[in-house]
């Protein structure tokens, strides 16, 4: 049911994957948030509505462990470090674009493998969500969507000038919750009208809980992934 690769000439992640089916036509890739790794996402799945929709490949990367400037220096997996709680002041712009290069080659190996881009959609919680968010926006092909989960927009300033009309009207699910003290809601809200005001179609979803994910969420998200991987005749 799933399994764990790494090509360390293709700096290929170490992945969970699960089918909902044999010979999928769809990808699902779905990044967790700091300190967590690919198991993290897993036990959603099997919770999912996804009537309607194409056999779906969920593939979990787990993020590489470094030393967090925010939380003393202490090693953990992440996919940048963070060097403020502001987020957004002082970012880590090398190690965000070598993570992206790592899960870009992810998506690669999907199309590789047959999914074709508009079949794969790019999820992401926090940490997984501003990664999710910085790939998909520039990618040159256009994908299904992107799930944006309790995160924000990192390198916003270059997003103008690195944008790729591949994805400008790809929808985007961004979800957060009320009372989430990690990323605080403004921060995503900022985010959301910033993609707005850029032309993006983003749907925006608030759900009274923290840094989490609830049930109401599981379901929208349900019904975001039958709208963007209908099964095809």
């Amino acid at each position: 049911m799933g399994n764990l690769f790494l090509d360390e000439e293709t700096m290929m992640l170490p992945c969970i994957e699960l089918e909902t089916e044999p010979n999928p036509t769809a990808a699902v890739i779905w990044l967790h948030g700091l300190g967590a790794d690919g198991n993290d996402f897993v036990p959603i799945v099997p919770e999912l509505n996804l009537e309607g929709c194409p056999g779906i490949r969920f593939i979990f990367p787990s993020a590489p462990s470094m030393p967090v400037t925010v939380n003393g220096g202490y090693v953990m997996p992440a996919w940048y470090d963070i060097i403020g709680r502001n987020l957004v002041d002082q970012e880590d712009a090398p190690g965000i674009l070598k993570s992206a290069t790592a899960i870009t080659n992810i998506i690669e190996h999907e199309a590789s493998r047959g999914i074709a881009y508009d079949q794969i959609v790019l999820a992401g919680f926090s940490q997984g969500c501003a990664m999710a968010l910085q790939i998909g926006l520039r990618f040159p092909h256009k994908l299904a969507g992107i799930m944006a989960l309790s995160g924000y927009l990192p390198l916003a300033s270059t997003l103008a000038s690195e944008k790729h009309s591949a994805n400008q009207n790809t929808p985007i699910f961004m979800a957060h919750g009320m009372y989430d003290a990690v990323v605080i809601p403004e921060r995503a809200e900022a985010s959301y009208a910033l993609l707005e005001k850029m032309g993006y179609t983003v749907s925006w979803n608030e759900y009274p809980m923290e840094h989490s994910v609830n049930r109401e969420e599981i379901m929208d998200i349900s019904r975001f992934l039958q709208s963007v991987l209908k099964q095809k005749a």
